[in-house]
């Protein structure tokens, strides 16, 4: 067996077996280092041995015999590593069952999302513990440097600690502000697998599922929380389109020109699904609006034959709930197949969003549409100076080069 196999389940079991342990030791810092240790051991004992026939639960088992003996050597303990070792011998199993991770993970997630955090915090935090996302990954999506991001993550994890934050799902009344948080923080995680902020591959599978995992568990345990229904829609009416979304050669296939008898019927259906059950309730958030919007693009066989009119309606809507540039961005898109690219363009130039790779593509297109070719030129070169996802810029390239044939055949 290879280390990349290690690796996979690393990126698949690590946020599970950070939140046990953490859980059981109330200690975050010592449960990301045990776990880290256990998957040393798995490089060492897998190969040799075979994939065991519950690698989490290997991994957890591995780490928290080494976080118990641990705690053993160190002469100070805390009250809870002291109760931690009255409760669990170092003969005892672990529970191992998927139910069970799940709530601690939720329960970690609960912990990271505290308001006695920051909101970026927060996010960096969970997407660290849950997600497995390594700093440099999680400092890039930030925009910061990753000894930044690092000084921030430890911040977090001795915030938690001091003030003695409760491994728990808040009771009802302390829930609205914190699923904002968790709601966010597994859209994020599934974002950064839908397309992936660096590397070779468009996006990573692992992080897509986690996500649905979790935003799957999510529903069960608040079914009535319809903003947690509206993502888990969302989520399956995105991934419904990945079959679709990239050529042999690795490029991106933007939305429009998708083979659409690609697109995964019964992950749309399940979508969908969720979307009535949202319309039903009538309490519209952000996430319930823009699986609306997908769920639109969803019912359209053909790309001509996308309802637009209805698209810009419920932009306008989410516009309400969430006055962002990117937001504002996405509508323009819509708008320019509606109405006209000028019109869109002209939306666009007022955003100002200068770092956002999306900003300059969708600008470039537009200034393509309507006819300014050597500034959509300029506008595809930005572009591709701010994605090191090679899948986008792949296209970004191909569209580039085909605006330059283009003008060269103008230009005679």
């Amino acid at each position: 067996m290879e280390s990349s196999e290690v690796e996979r389940v690393f990126r698949e079991c690590s946020g599970r077996a950070v939140a046990t342990l953490a859980r059981r030791f109330g200690d975050l810092s010592l449960a990301e280092e045990m776990v880290q240790e256990a998957f040393i051991q798995a490089l060492e004992h897998w190969p040799r041995e075979g994939l065991p026939a519950s690698p989490p639960g290997w991994i957890i088992t591995t780490a928290r015999r080494a976080a118990l003996d641990r705690v053993r050597r160190e002469a100070s303990r805390d009250e809870r590593q002291k109760q931690s070792l009255r409760l669990y011998g170092p003969e005892e199993s672990e529970p191992l069952d998927e139910g069970p991770m799940l709530d601690d993970e939720l329960r970690l997630m609960f912990t990271c999302c505290h308001p006695a955090l920051a909101p970026s915090a927060q996010v960096a935090l969970t997407l660290r513990l849950i997600a497995g996302l390594e700093t440099r990954e999680i400092a890039r999506a930030f925009l910061v440097p990753e000894a930044t991001m690092a000084q921030r993550l430890v911040r977090a994890k001795n915030k938690i600690r001091d003030a003695n934050i409760p491994y728990r799902i808040p009771p009802s009344e302390e829930l609205p502000a914190r699923l904002r948080w968790v709601l966010a923080v597994i859209y994020f995680v599934f974002n950064e697998g839908y397309v992936s902020s660096a590397g070779t591959e468009l996006g990573r599978t692992d992080l897509v599922n986690e996500a649905l995992r979790l935003a799957r568990h999510l529903v069960e345990l608040m079914p009535e929380e319809h903003e947690t229904v509206g993502l888990l829609a969302l989520l399956l009416l995105i991934e419904a389109r990945r079959p679709a979304r990239t050529a042999p050669d690795g490029t991106l296939v933007p939305l429009g020109e998708q083979d659409r008898s690609l697109w995964d019927p019964k992950l749309i259906a399940e979508g969908q699904a969720l979307v009535r059950r949202c319309l039903v309730a009538n309490q519209p958030g952000p996430y319930q609006i823009q699986a609306a919007i997908n769920a639109v693009h969803a019912d359209a066989r053909r790309a001509e034959d996308t309802a637009w009119e209805q698209i810009v309606a419920l932009y306008d809507q989410l516009l309400v709930f969430t006055p962002t540039p990117v937001v504002a961005l996405n509508r323009a898109v819509a708008v320019a197949e509606l109405r006209s690219p000028s019109e869109a363009l002209t939306l666009v130039e007022q955003l100002g969003l200068e770092p956002y790779y999306l900003f300059h593509a969708v600008r470039a297109d537009l200034l393509a549409r309507v006819g300014r070719l050597s500034e959509a030129a300029s506008a595809y070169e930005r572009a591709g100076t701010l994605t090191a996802n090679q899948a986008e810029l792949k296209l970004i390239e191909r569209r580039h080069h085909e605006l330059l044939a283009r003008a060269r055949v103008l230009a005679h």
